[in-house]
């Protein structure tokens, strides 16, 4: 067993070598910022014409996955459909609203495409004063169509 004081001095010298290796004072074996990855590579210059067509590939690709992603005019009017199928009464003057409950059943309804927008938190953050705890259909349509 050790004493007391040999347990004391234990934990200093380890302390001093893990104070040391977090200050930079001795570099540590361990060098994890190493293994951070590249984010930024620079642009092609004029006569790298492979790397200027790869660039241009990769963008277009890009562009064409996020255009896939988009809800065209079909899948928006199904969607309004759905909306205006599941509203929840009381109207609040000329305008639809929708519970919670209708909002998730709207959603396995509507497709993959829209999965992304029937969530909890979109939910809450249109959610404003109404005393059954709905969101209006127009303001959720609206944000669909800007964010999608």
């Amino acid at each position: 067993k050790k004493s007391e004081q040999e347990l004391k001095d234990e934990e200093m010298e380890l302390f001093t070598k893990y104070y040391m290796e977090w200050k930079g004072g001795e570099k540590s074996e361990n060098m994890s910022y190493a293994n951070i990855p590249r984010f930024y590579y620079r642009l092609p210059a004029e006569d790298e014409v492979l790397l200027q067509k790869l660039r241009e590939e990769s963008r277009a690709v890009f562009l064409q996955r996020k255009s896939r992603e988009l809800l065209d005019n079909e899948e928006l009017q199904n969607l309004w459909f759905l909306l205006d199928k599941h509203q929840t009464s009381p109207m609040i003057g000329e305008e639809a609203m929708i519970n919670y409950e209708n909002f998730l059943k709207v959603g396995e309804k509507a497709g993959p495409k829209c999965k992304q927008f029937f969530t909890a938190k979109i939910f809450a953050k249109l959610l404003h004063n109404d005393p059954y705890g709905r969101i209006s259909i127009m303001q959720f349509f609206n944000y669909v169509m800007r964010k999608g």
